[in-house]
């Protein structure tokens, strides 16, 4: 524990020392892989381009405070780190979580950083986590302080800034969104664990089978994709073995890897026993296989894209609603994102399958586009055509047409369609749900509209 005589600064619950940096003996592999330059930092690469902000206060060339927002493990707390040193070792790294901290601690950091300021010019990087769980009491006492500079403030934060953070902090602050980590990135990240003398230093072998479990469990998750890497290679090793396979990463963290290829079979088999269970109003199978799709990082954008194609196509009138549970859910999954997006999945998946049924959406677009395809596309009645322009009544346009709303029914005889369609029916409502007060209506409409 290190002390500056005001207080102490316990070490990093990280495993590393908040003043110094330094990695602790024993400390998680994912402590000890933190990297050390902007070098070694996967990912984000739409932050680090050559000229980005964030590229420019790495650099030592800005000294604006920062607010960074994005899912967990993608690098907020090593970025901060590195800002710290990107001073030319002027500057001290104070962390203080959100959920420990209050404005006795922010006021005793502010004080001891405009001190040592004032004394050598040592400047302070506050980096404060979880910032919105801080009350707008707790974030006012830190504009002073973001405002003249006294301590550059980076924080991290999981929740939308705009909705977390005060107005005043938010205006006097770069906000930078982070992204989760990329397959690919999470790949390079493990092998360079097991490789490198910080790491693992070769003393197991990961498979590509395993390797493929801990991006898939990771989900983006640079530190839960080290750390389940850590539990496989020490049960591994305990057993005397080298091989980090899937058998191995399934039993270190208690989670069996579902066999699930995004690309591959599974992906297109697990969708469509997804959608014929709830085609087949079994709610219970559906949402057995929404959860084999979510566990095994299926993108859930697909999966909302594919319910609101469900929606419509196998239920479409005969529970209107279904439709707008459907799209509603892909917002939240747009806005809100996963895992919390899970809940609105698994309330649309619910509502689709105990819905009554009906595939006359589908069956009805389908037969009328047959019809046009094999030529059934005759001229369109000349009191509907447009009429808005000179010369369209010479032509006979709109001539003739009749407003439904000027008799008390809202409806008359006219006709619509093309001569040679007159009398094709599209649309066969059932006798399901909603669709059955249309079923009785839709004989009584289309007498009136044909007077017949």
């Amino acid at each position: 524990m290190s002390t500056d005589g005001l207080f102490d600064i316990p070490p990093g619950d990280d495993g590393t020392d908040p003043d110094e940096g330094h990695v602790r003996p024993g400390a998680p592999l994912a402590a000890r892989m933190r990297p050390r330059s902007l070098d070694e930092v996967v990912g984000q690469r739409h932050l680090l381009g050559p000229g980005a902000p964030l590229r420019r206060l790495l650099g030592g060339g800005s000294a604006a405070s920062v607010l960074l927002y994005g899912p967990p493990g993608t690098g907020k707390t090593t970025l901060a780190r590195l800002m710290a040193g990107s001073g030319g070792g002027t500057r001290r790294f104070v962390a203080l979580s959100a959920l420990s901290a209050g404005v006795k601690e922010l006021r005793a950091v502010i004080e001891d950083a405009r001190r040592r300021l004032d004394r050598d010019g040592t400047g302070t990087v506050l980096f404060i986590d979880e910032v919105h769980r801080f009350s707008k009491t707790q974030q006012d006492a830190l504009l002073g302080a973001v405002e003249d500079r006294v301590v550059l403030l980076v924080a991290a934060t999981t929740e939308n800034p705009s909705f977390s953070v005060v107005s005043p902090l938010l205006s006097r602050s770069l906000v930078l969104q982070l992204r989760s980590l990329e397959a690919d990135e999470l790949r390079g990240l493990l092998r360079r664990a097991v490789a490198d003398e910080r790491g693992l230093g070769g003393s197991v072998e990961l498979t590509d089978e395993g390797e493929d479990v801990l991006v898939r469990l990771a989900a983006g998750d640079a530190r839960r994709a080290l750390t389940a890497l850590e539990a496989a290679a020490d049960g591994v090793r305990a057993d005397g073995g080298t091989a980090v396979g899937v058998a191995e990463v399934e039993r270190a963290v208690t989670e069996v890897a579902v066999r699930y290829d995004r690309a591959g079979d599974q992906h297109y088999d697990v969708i469509s026993a997804f959608i014929k269970s709830i085609r087949g109003s079994d709610p219970d199978a559906a949402l057995h296989y929404l959860a084999r799709m979510i566990v095994a990082g299926e993108d859930p954008r697909f999966i909302a894209r594919r319910l609101m194609i469900h929606a419509s196509e196998d239920i479409g009138l005969a529970d209107p609603t279904a439709l707008l549970a459907a799209t509603a859910a892909a917002q939240v999954v747009q806005l809100v994102g996963m895992p919390e997006a899970r809940i609105a999945l698994s309330q649309a998946t619910l509502h689709l399958a105990t819905a009554p049924k009906s595939n006359s959406a589908i069956a009805a677009i389908d037969a009328a586009m047959a019809d046009v395809r094999a030529g059934a596309v005759g001229s369109v009645p000349a009191h509907l055509r447009d009429g808005h322009y000179s010369g369209a009544e010479k032509l006979g346009n709109a001539v003739g047409y009749r407003y439904p709303h000027g008799v008390a029914d809202g409806v008359l005889a006219q006709q619509y369609p093309p001569d040679d369609l007159v009398g094709r029916d599209y649309y066969e409502p059932t006798n399901r749900g909603a669709e059955r007060v249309l079923a009785e209506r839709l004989p009584k409409l289309r007498r009136a509209v044909r007077g017949s």
